[in-house]
């Protein structure tokens, strides 16, 4: 099986304050940030997977979290400059690095720039200040703005702007505000998520009230128009780009691509031989620094499982994905599937022809259903 595609994606888990809606490996922080101590065993943990990947360029890094701009451009720099000494850095990859608008981690942005990072997502959510307190951010709106600002005067050409919708409280025309105001900022890119109540966070222990169904579609559905009006093209199920702004590094996870995972809780997926296999690090912090990387063991994705991890990713793309891609990047033929893929397009959920298979519009509304039909099935 040929090697798709590398990427790296760096996890640095800490935040000021934990958001009550979050899910991530995030972790408040209570003493100094040990942000030395951490990209040591991040470098380690490097070093151990990219001899595994002997010769394949870096194509992507991507630094997410918890909130990167806590960490100093220094440290993010030893990074980079690994993967330069070691030549495994493609010449044009892209690095993205995650930050929030806090006014502290805005002031680092230039010096984030010098080190090399060449696109920036801010995590805006809402322009709106009694959304942004129900949320629990820290910031307000005016701060967004400011980093914003701030972003472009540091010379960041490829900039996304994070916004979320069906936020407690939340009204049609607020969520219409937000996306009207992110298109006037000029940015590359643009998310747009749902506010979802996940386990294991405080929303899911206390709920608050969200808008119902019918309205988080029609939320959706018209911020989607001004985007579109904006020159704002939906790629993603989550995702708008203008014309070359695309994030590479998640169309890579889309395209089931493999991507190196470093970091507290962090998650990678490796073409190795014959072998897919999954990883995964401990998520808390203080474990990941004080193991070694030779502790780490895969997971090796069996052949009952890959069409199912496939789909999850390729599906999520509105335009689709060549049929051929499907038996590159998992080894397996395209008739293991004929018989799912039947079902769903008798299910108007699927649309195929010889070049390209895509979700339906009601298999994109209904996405989670018809990823499911391509679960393993399971004896009884």
């Amino acid at each position: 099986m040929t090697p798709p595609p590398l990427g790296l994606y760096v996890h640095l888990p800490w935040c000021v304050a934990k958001c009550p809606y979050c899910d991530f490996n995030s972790h408040a922080l209570r003493s100094e940030l040990p942000e030395v101590a951490y990209l040591d065993a991040v470098i380690a943990d490097l070093q151990h997977e990219l001899a595994r990947t002997p010769g394949r360029p870096i194509e992507t890094v991507f630094f997410g979290g918890g909130t990167p701009s806590l960490i100093s451009p220094d440290q993010l720099y030893r990074v980079l400059e690994l993967l330069r000494r070691t030549k495994r850095l493609a010449e044009d990859a892209e690095i993205t690095l995650e930050a929030n608008p806090g006014t502290a981690e805005a002031a680092r942005f230039a010096g984030y720039r010098d080190i090399g990072i060449n696109r920036l997502s801010i995590g805006v959510q809402t322009f709106d200040d009694d959304c942004l307190q129900r949320i629990g951010r820290i910031h307000n709106a005016d701060e967004a703005r400011n980093a914003l600002h701030i972003a472009r005067d540091s010379g960041f050409t490829r900039l996304n702007i994070d916004l979320m919708y069906g936020l407690p409280g939340q009204q049609p025309h607020q969520a219409l505000a937000d996306a009207r105001e992110a298109v006037s900022f000029d940015p590359g890119h643009i998310s747009q998520y749902q506010l979802t109540l996940e386990p294991g966070t405080v929303f899911a222990k206390s709920p608050p009230s969200l808008p119902d169904d019918d309205i988080t579609w029609a939320m959706l559905t018209s911020c989607q128009a001004v985007l579109s009006a904006g020159g704002y093209r939906r790629y993603e199920v989550s995702a708008l780009a203008r014309d070359g702004q695309q994030c590479r590094h998640n169309l890579n996870y889309w395209l089931f691509g493999d991507y190196i995972g470093v970091g507290a809780g962090a998650h990678g997926k490796l073409t190795l031989g014959q072998r897919i296999c999954r990883t995964e690090r401990p998520r808390p912090p203080t474990i990941y620094m004080s193991r070694s990387p030779r502790d780490w063991t895969d997971r090796v994705v069996d052949e009952g499982s890959l069409p199912f991890e496939f789909m999850l990713n390729a599906l999520r793309l509105p335009d689709g994905f060549d049929p051929a891609l499907f038996v590159a990047r998992t080894g397996l033929p395209a008739t293991t599937i004929a018989g799912i893929i039947e079902q769903a397009c008798a299910r108007e959920m699927l649309s195929i022809d010889t070049d390209c298979w895509r979700a339906s519009e009601q298999g994109l509304r209904f996405l989670n259903d018809l990823q499911a039909m391509f679960l393993p099935a399971t004896s009884a």
